[in-house]
This record gives structure tokens, C-alpha cells and sequence, in this order.
């Protein structure tokens, strides 16, 4: 039994283990996630300030029309 004890002891470190690098991982893209919505915004924001990036004809229909 003593044996079976230590396999299982040694499965559950590992699992810990790859648990944590996991949750390691998901932070990371959490964070980087945060940073591109944050310079989405900042980027969207400085767009609607500058009229002339907005395209002027893009409410118009095309000349086939």
C-alpha cells in the first residue's frame, strides 16, 4: 500500500505544478489582454478626435449606383 500512497503523492505535486505554470500563463494573457484593449481605446479615442482620418465619402453610395 505504501507505494501506492507515494505514486499518488507524486502524481498530485505534479499536477500542482502544472496547475501553477498554467495559471501563470492565463495571467500573462490577462495582462497582455488589458494592454491591447487599453491601447485599443486610447487608439479608438484619438480617431474620434481627428476629423481628418474619418472618411467623408463613406456615407455615400458608389457611382455605379
Amino acid at each position: 500500500m505504501e507505494p501506492r500512497i507515494v505514486e499518488l503523492e507524486i502524481r498530485f505535486t505534479e499536477q500542482q505544478a502544472m496547475l501553477q505554470q498554467l495559471s501563470d500563463v492565463v495571467y500573462a494573457q490577462q495582462r497582455t489582454i488589458d494592454k491591447l484593449r487599453a491601447d485599443l481605446e486610447r487608439l479608438a479615442k484619438k480617431l474620434a478626435g481627428e476629423p481628418g482620418l474619418v472618411d467623408a465619402h463613406a456615407d455615400e453610395k458608389p457611382p455605379h449606383y
